[in-house]
């Protein structure tokens, strides 16, 4: 599947080629009337066609008669024709940027093959700008779906890696790296396109995360029936935050500066203690001295099962796949994640 930028290269490549196609056939011809009809040595053959076909105004290298004249004459017409298109795409091509266009279509594709671990984000609209902005300020690796040429060269201008195309479909997905990707985030105009993607999503790489937008409440249920992991719908959501910001501003103050990408000095962060590299596997908290030698704080602790404890206490003891979530600055989260994960130190999303 090509984009209509491609698209648009890709016909200038095949005008381009059948019109070098086309002036190699009539030299050719040209060649070999002249050899084989009036009898002419090949480098003489050459020679006529070349200069007839380039309107330099030599004169005959021999006489011709009737038939090579109108023989002639033929040549020269198809020769102006063909010469003339090849000229006007060539100018065409300098005038549009084609060229320049094909060389940034070829790194995008070498790009976006090279990624691995990425996030996708299908939609580049009000929404997926500002998911966008958020992935940029946490440094995330993620490429931009869109069917929309004017989005794609939004997102290009912005700097993002984007790429035209339905996201629906399971061959635009896999053009992107579904099955490397950790997290795709469908954030369609439409509940059904972000239902169909999450869907398509889940059947190529059941692992992948899947984060859906949606409009009504009726649409929440089915796009988590249809394997989406969290649903947001806009519209929910910021009534709720609305109502919040009203009722209890600083809390919502707080929660904004250490949620976002914005520049802030405290950051929440998720950590998955690995059960092969975490020592403290088996430990309680007081015993792992994880505030202590970090700075961080743990706020709450999500089992493997799933059950949440919130404010976990000095007893609560460290399991293997537990998911620690940690408030700190980004030099005591890199901290901890580097105490809690010292034979991979890495943390997936380090803050600003």
């Amino acid at each position: 599947m090509y984009s209509t930028l491609e698209q648009k290269y890709q016909r200038l490549q095949k005008d381009l080629r059948n019109g070098v196609i086309a002036l190699g056939g009539i030299v050719c011809t040209g060649t070999l009337w002249y050899c084989l009809v009036e009898k002419w040595s090949l480098l003489d053959a050459v020679y006529m066609t070349v200069f007839t076909l380039a309107t330099v105004g030599y004169g005959e290298l021999h006489p011709l008669g009737k038939r090579g004249r109108m023989f002639t004459i033929g040549l020269i017409l198809m020769g102006v024709i063909v010469i003339g298109f090849i000229v006007n795409r060539f100018t065409e091509a300098l005038i549009e940027g084609y060229f320049q266009e094909g060389a940034r279509i070829r790194q995008q594709r070498r790009l976006v093959d090279s990624l691995s671990g990425h996030y996708i984000l299908c939609g580049f609209g009000r929404t997926g700008r500002q998911i966008a902005l958020e992935f940029q300020a946490e440094y995330i690796s993620f490429v931009v779906i869109d069917s929309a040429v004017h989005s794609v060269e939004a997102a290009l201008a912005l700097g993002y890696t984007a790429v035209q195309g339905d996201a629906t479909l399971d061959e635009t997905l896999v053009n992107v790296g579904i099955d490397r990707a950790i997290c795709i985030v469908a954030a369609l105009p439409s509940d059904a396109e972000n239902l169909y993607t999450v869907m398509s999503a889940k059947t190529l790489n059941p692992k992948v995360r899947a984060i859906a937008r949606a409009t009504t409440e009726e649409a929440v249920k089915k796009l988590q029936r249809g394997g989406a992991d969290a649903v947001v719908s806009p519209y929910i959501t910021g009534g709720k935050r609305m109502a919040a910001a009203a009722l209890r501003p600083q809390v919502m103050d707080f929660l904004d500066g250490v949620l976002t990408g914005t520049d802030s000095s405290f950051y929440m962060e998720e950590f998955l203690v690995d059960p092969n590299s975490c020592v403290y596997v088996g430990q309680t908290l007081r015993n792992a001295k994880l505030r202590s030698q970090s700075g961080a704080l743990v706020l709450a602790v999500r089992r493997a099962g799933g059950n949440l404890i919130v404010g976990p206490t000095g007893e609560t003891a460290i399991e293997g796949g537990d998911m620690l979530i940690c408030l700190g600055t980004a030099e005591q989260l890199r901290t901890l994640n580097q105490i809690l994960s010292p034979l991979s130190f890495r943390l997936p999303r380090p803050p600003n």
